[in-house]
C-alpha cells in the first residue's frame, strides 16, 4: 500500500510553450507545445515517485482533456485513481517569453463538480489511504465544492490514522480547520489568512506560530520563493535559504517543494532534513521547462549543497496574548 496520497480536486492538462514576444491584438507565434499532467496533488504525486517512494495520486477527471491527462500520467508510471465527472477536465496554458524572460500563465476555473462526485472523491480517497502515512490535499477546489471541503478531507485523514498535509489558497485555507498536520502557504496567503501586512521575518514566524498554537496545525513551512522556506512549530522557528540556479519556469515548484518535505517526513527524518528535501526539490523544478519534473539525481545533489538552517529568534505565543 502507498505511504503517501495524494488527492487533487481540480487536476489539469498542463500546455506550455515558448514565443518570441507576447503583445496585444497581435497573434502570437508559438514554439510546439509541452503536455503534461497538472494539478498540485499530482505534480506532488509525479515528483514522490521522482524521488522514489510509493504514491497514489486520487482525482476526478472528464472529458478529452481528462483522458489525456490519464494517459500521461500512466505513461510516466504514476499509480492513480480516478473519478469518472461528466465535466471536462481543465486546461492550464503558460507561454514563456523569449525576449524578456517573462512568464504568462492563463489557469481555467474547472468543471462544476457536483456534490455526489465529491462524496465519491472522499470515499475513494478514504479507501486508498487506509494505510497511508501521509494525504497531501494540494491546489485549487473547483466550482461546486464548498470551501470547507478541505477540512473534511483532514478530518478523514485524522480518522484513518494518517497525517494531512495541505497546501491551498483563499478560503479554503481559511478555512481548513483543526485536524492538519503540516500547512505549507506562500508570504502572500499568510497575509491574506491573517488580513496583516506581515513586511517583517519577525511577523511572518510569529504569524505563522499563531496558526500552530491556535491549533490549526503542528507545523507551517512557508515558502518564500527567491528567500528559501521559513519552518514554524511550536518551539522552533528555522529558515532556509534558497539555492542559487538559472530559472527556466516556476510552474509546480511548490508541489516539488511539497513533494520533498512529504517523503523526508516518510523517511523518518527530521523537520529540518525534510525541508532541505524539499527546498532541493523545488530548486530543482524550476529549472525544468513547464512542469516536467526533474531528475532524483539533481534533487539528491542540490539538497548535500543546504546548508545548516538559520534559527531564528523564539517568538511564542502565549494564549494570554490572543
Amino acid at each position: 500500500m502507498p505511504a503517501i496520497v495524494t488527492l487533487t480536486m481540480n487536476p489539469a492538462l498542463d500546455i506550455s510553450t515558448t514565443a518570441e514576444t507576447v503583445s496585444p491584438t497581435d497573434k502570437v507565434r508559438c514554439t510546439a507545445p509541452r503536455y503534461d499532467p497538472g494539478g498540485g496533488g499530482i505534480n506532488v504525486a509525479r515528483l514522490v515517485r521522482v524521488l522514489g517512494e510509493s504514491v497514489v495520486a486520487v482525482f476526478p477527471v472528464g472529458g478529452a482533456t481528462g483522458s489525456v491527462l490519464g494517459a500521461l500520467l500512466d505513461r510516466e508510471g504514476v499509480w492513480s485513481r480516478r473519478v469518472p465527472v461528466s465535466g471536462a477536465t481543465r486546461e492550464s496554458f503558460t507561454v514563456d517569453e523569449h525576449c524578456t524572460g517573462n512568464q504568462y500563465r492563463f489557469v481555467l476555473p474547472g468543471p462544476e463538480l457536483l456534490a455526489a462526485d465529491q462524496e465519491r472523491c472522499l470515499a475513494l480517497l478514504a479507501e486508498v489511504a487506509h494505510d497511508a502515512r501521509f494525504v497531501v490535499a494540494s491546489g485549487s477546489l473547483p466550482p461546486g465544492t464548498p470551501p470547507d471541503f478541505y477540512d473534511r478531507v483532514a478530518r478523514m485523514t485524522r480518522n484513518l490514522g494518517a497525517q494531512c498535509v495541505l497546501d491551498t489558497s483563499g478560503e479554503p485555507l481559511r478555512r481548513s480547520g483543526t485536524s492538519v498536520y503540516l500547512l505549507k502557504p506562500s508570504i502572500r496567503e499568510l497575509r491574506d489568512m491573517t488580513g496583516r501586512e506581515l513586511t517583517e521575518e519577525s511577523e511572518w514566524v510569529r504569524a505563522a506560530r499563531e496558526l500552530v498554537t491556535d491549533g490549526r496545525c503542528q507545523v507551517v513551512v512557508l515558502s518564500l520563493g527567491a528567500r528559501g522556506a521559513l519552518a514554524v512549530t511550536s518551539d522552533s522557528a528555522h529558515r532556509f535559504p534558497a539555492i542559487p540556479v538559472h530559472v527556466r519556469s516556476g510552474v509546480g515548484a511548490g508541489d516539488a517543494m511539497l513533494a520533498g518535505i512529504t517523503v523526508g517526513l516518510v523517511r523518518n527524518k527530521s523537520l529540518d532534513d525534510a525541508v532541505r528535501l524539499g527546498v532541493a526539490a523545488g530548486t530543482a523544478m524550476l529549472t525544468t521547462p513547464g512542469t516536467r519534473p526533474c531528475r532524483r539525481e539533481e534533487i539528491e545533489d542540490l539538497y548535500r549543497t543546504i546548508a545548516d538552517p538559520t534559527t531564528l529568534e523564539d517568538t511564542r505565543v502565549e494564549t494570554t496574548e490572543r
